[in-house]
């Protein structure tokens, strides 16, 4: 996914880093703000996998570091949970600026108490979704452990989350006293999104169940089976965005798309640098690319990919019509297909007279699932070798090629 690092002012005059996520080869819409757990950051692996998954479906992204963490400047210790709901508004205010004002707001942790709050004040926010949120913000307090005491004795107290040293004051757990949850969560306005893991042990599950119980409809709950706290399996990560990005669709007016559009059968776009492709074949859309390994970004199939597809599809069709008109009992077919170079013409015989080019091959292996006798499977096999593609690959072909502004083809026959 395309990223660009930014920087944004804060209430405070701080400036903070970000970075914006967008989808490939599309207009992002929504655009989403992501809200990192408590003294995380942006580049979490739930904050980067969410933010890939909600792009991959062409969702625009902000994740940045909250006052005094990661990049952004600012004394983390200065800092409360008022002053993140801030961070987030001002984000926001970047976002509606540069960009789009943001339709979405994604919370994780303590980031999903702040979006509630902040998406109350917010009248562009559509839809909020929270991650293993706790339904009040004092909750966090736990994680200060024997701590708190110091804190109220001495006004700051050195506290390790997550491995890390950490000064907090005083007036940070004041701020979290003083945060009224209860009318923001009835009263926030907002399609509502809860996620959480039965299985998190920092923030308990029944959090959720108070957040969903104060919420008015329209509200959600998903679970994350099986999920820590902090998402560190990026497939969770992962499954989450694409739950995200589905449910937001049903709270969202999203544009139509301009589909590409052809009087040919199939039409084929590639810009940018790299190879991803977009396809269109009537209502039908995919993409195409590269793998990694030739300088692509793997987000399709490749050509010759497509092409064993198309060869496979074609023969499993083929089959199963074959099949259904002679009333045999094929249940399924699997085709397994791979496609390579061999040996030279001028070592088959066939061909003599082609002495440096060498023959393509496609190799397909039928899987055939139902109580077939050996004749009909091996009369299935025949009919592999005579359905539409395979005999469109084997025919000599004309292939007719000229820019659009021509008038002229220039033909190339092969036999």
């Amino acid at each position: 996914m395309p990223t660009t690092k930014v920087n944004f002012t804060n209430a405070k005059g701080y400036q903070l880093s970000a970075k914006i996520d967008l989808p490939l080869k599309k207009n992002p819409f929504p655009f989403v703000i992501f809200a990192h757990v408590f003294t995380g950051n942006k580049n979490l692996i739930a904050s980067k996998h969410i933010s890939r998954a909600l792009t991959l479906n062409g969702f625009g992204v902000m994740r940045f570091d909250f006052t005094g963490l990661g990049e952004s400047e600012g004394d983390f210790e200065d800092t409360n949970f008022t002053s993140n709901v801030a961070d987030l508004l001002a984000a926001s205010e970047y976002l509606k600026k540069e960009y789009m004002a943001p339709a979405v707001i994604v919370g994780h942790s303590l980031g999903g108490a702040a979006a509630l709050f902040a998406a109350k004040q917010m009248n562009h926010i559509k839809a909020v979704v929270t991650i293993g949120a706790p339904s009040y913000p004092e909750h966090v307090t736990h994680l200060l452990k024997d701590k708190k005491e110091e804190i109220e004795k001495n006004g700051c107290a050195r506290v390790s989350i997550g491995g890390r040293e950490f000064t907090i004051k005083k007036q940070f757990l004041d701020d979290l006293q003083g945060q009224e949850h209860i009318p923001v969560i009835k009263n926030l306005g907002k399609a509502l999104l809860v996620m959480h893991s039965p299985q998190d042990k920092i923030v308990g599950i029944e959090n959720a169940a108070n957040i969903y119980k104060l919420a008015k409809h329209p509200k959600s709950y998903i679970t994350l089976d099986g999920a820590d706290h902090m998402l560190t399996n990026k497939e969770d990560a992962h499954y989450a965005g694409n739950v995200i990005a589905s449910w937001v669709k049903r709270y969202i007016e999203f544009p139509k798309i301009e589909k590409l559009a052809t009087d040919k059968q199939v039409v084929v776009r590639l810009e940018g640098d790299d190879y991803t492709t977009e396809i269109q074949a009537d209502e039908h859309s995919l993409i195409a690319d590269e793998p990694i390994s030739f300088g692509g970004n793997d987000f399709g199939m490749s050509p010759y990919e497509l092409l064993n597809a198309s060869l496979g599809a074609c023969t499993a069709m083929t089959l199963k019509m074959y099949a259904r008109r002679k009333k045999w009992p094929l249940e399924d077919v699997l085709v397994h297909l791979s496609y390579s170079k061999t040996q030279k013409y001028e070592e088959h015989k066939s061909s003599p007279e082609k002495s440096t080019s060498r023959i393509d091959r496609f190799e397909r292996e039928l899987e055939l699932v139902g109580e077939l006798s050996q004749d009909q499977k091996r009369r299935l096999l025949e009919i592999a070798n005579k359905c539409p593609v395979h005999r469109t690959i084997a025919s000599p072909s004309e292939f007719a090629t000229k820019l659009i502004e021509d008038e002229e083809w220039e033909v190339h026959r092969f036999d």
